[in-house]
């Protein structure tokens, strides 16, 4: 029988950079291929040619042993193609069903919208694949992993049999990852293949049926999940060996560089988003923050570093007011901050890598001399950056938005690395790593605990958390629920107390795991 989906010679070319280089892949019916790669390997572009986001230059797509010729996401819709992406598309004032049935509206005569009809199929498809979402709830109301199940039920409400799956476990407990899995094997069981692109090997090996490598746009190998080890994967995606533990020794505290008391902070929309937070931060000492995304550690730490204004509460760094400071008064105290948000937060999309790699300390020496920016220097920083943190461009004058997330990512960390600090402030330091950069990340940050530098943490990535940490803060609802011993506990403990359990009704482990890095 023919493969449900085969791509074959898939080439597609950027100026300066062969993004995919003549890749095949085949997809069968039921399976679930796990496709691996470093950034930069080619994967987004790979799937974003399936999705019809990208044309090839050259190659070949087939679905059920057809040619498919694939302009638009809706060609892609049309053929039984359907990607959830990992930053969902989903309108939060909107119910369930609304948000599936965008697009493909039911109507009732030619004027009036069909809710129920289509409350009904969502409904149906929800108890057929074991999804258990309620078609009238909101979308605001809903916690991270139901909303991924109602992207899973959009694609199965137009008729996808081929779902793609980018990075779907990044923003899950362990508790619902292990639900998506589930859904996972209940989509398959039931005819339904799936694409799953991630970087965790843990999760590969536990769930895949077939694993792809990628490696600088080619096709270097596929693995057996049932033969195939960590390690194998990790030197096959990086080609090379990768030291999959986090290493430190034991940390020796310092004086308090960050306290925290108090602090309330409102969102954008006037709801109190940190509610009474205290804890501190000393010197020599990674303290990290484990929660759900959403609980209020955006806008924490928006607070902490000057973007966002304080409610009530006070912030205290080395020993100074920061309650009411700007970005640029904070950053000058020596205070480095790697945002979640890379594209928002973190860079100029339009500027190169050069002007990003010194977007806050431009006005500085060697950088500027009075009011002249000396661009020798810029550039000259720009290429010991790129080339020390690996960043993969054609060029230093290339933007900073055509390089791919992970390489972003990279640019930032490679900026606020690069210059002394006392203070490390990291949120989300990791995501969108492949594995060589995530070790190179970690090696860092325990580098900068070990040279005095206090770091707060702060990550979805429970193994990262529990890897780095020293202590742990753990936040639900905009609270510090409890802070604990890095050392004596355990993921799934970590993951009842972020799903909101309170710590009197679940029994706290006697000692900790031995924890690999976020891989």
């Amino acid at each position: 029988m023919a493969p449900i989906l085969e791509l074959r010679g898939i080439t597609k070319r950027f100026p300066g950079v062969l993004a995919n280089d003549h890749i095949d892949l085949t997809l069968n019916k039921g399976e679930i291929l796990a496709l691996l790669g470093e950034n930069g390997a080619g994967k987004s572009t790979l799937m974003n040619i399936l999705y019809g986001l990208y044309q090839p230059d050259e190659g070949e797509i087939r679905v059920n042993g057809k040619p498919l010729t694939v302009h638009s996401p809706n060609d892609a819709i049309a053929a039984g193609i359907g990607m959830v992406h990992q930053h969902f598309m989903l309108v939060p004032v909107l119910t369930v069903t609304e948000n599936v049935m965008l697009g493909v509206e039911s109507l009732r005569g030619r004027i009036f919208l069909d809710r129920k009809k289509s409350a009904d199929r969502v409904r149906q498809i929800s108890e057929q694949f074991g999804l258990h979402v309620d078609p009238d709830a909101y979308i605001k109301d809903l916690p991270v992993g139901v909303q991924q199940r109602v992207e899973i039920i959009k694609l199965l409400y137009r008729n996808a049999d081929i779902l793609i799956l980018d990075e779907p476990s990044a923003v899950l407990t362990p508790q619902e990852a292990d639900e998506l899995f589930k859904v996972m094997k209940s989509l398959v069981s039931q005819g339904k293949s799936i694409i799953f692109i991630t970087h965790k090997l843990r999760e590969v090996l536990a769930i895949a049926d077939r694993i792809m490598v990628l490696r600088l746009g080619k096709v270097v190998g596929e693995a057996d999940p049932k033969t195939a080890t960590q390690a194998q994967l990790a030197s096959q995606m990086v080609g090379r060996d990768v030291e999959l533990k986090a290493h430190k020794t034991p940390a020796h505290p310092g004086d308090v560089v960050l306290q925290v008391a108090n602090l309330s902070v409102l969102d954008d929309r006037e709801n109190l988003k940190v509610d009474g937070v205290t804890f501190d931060v000393r010197a020599g000492e990674v303290v990290g923050v484990a929660g759900v995304q959403g609980n209020g550690q955006t806008e924490l730490v928006e607070a902490l570093t000057g973007l966002r204004s304080v409610l009530s509460g006070s912030i205290d760094i080395l020993g100074k007011d920061t309650t009411r400071a700007n970005p640029r008064q904070v950053v000058e105290l020596g205070v480095a901050h790697v945002p979640e948000d890379r594209q928002t937060d973190g860079l100029v999309l339009s500027y190169p890598i050069t002007d990003n790699m010194v977007l806050n300390t431009y006005y500085l020496p060697p950088f500027a001399k009075g009011v002249v920016i000396q661009q020798g220097e810029v550039d000259k920083a720009a290429g010991e950056r790129v080339e020390q943190f690996d960043v993969r461009t054609p060029s230093i004058n290339t933007s900073a938005g055509s390089l791919s997330g992970g390489n972003q990512q990279k640019v930032i960390v490679a900026r606020e690395f690069s210059r002394p600090i006392k203070l490390l402030i990291a949120s989300q330091p990791t995501r969108g790593l492949d594995v060589g950069s995530i070790e190179y990340i970690h090696q860092r940050i325990v580098e900068k605990r070990d040279a005095g530098c206090a770091v707060l943490l702060l990550s979805t990535e429970l193994d990262e958390i529990l890897a780095l940490s020293d202590r742990i803060a753990v936040m639900f609802r905009g609270k510090i629920v409890a802070v604990l011993d890095a050392a004596k506990v355990t993921k799934e403990y970590l993951g009842l107390l972020m799903a909101g359990v309170s710590p009197d009704q679940v029994e706290a482990p006697d000692q900790g795991e031995e924890v690999e890095a976020v891989f």
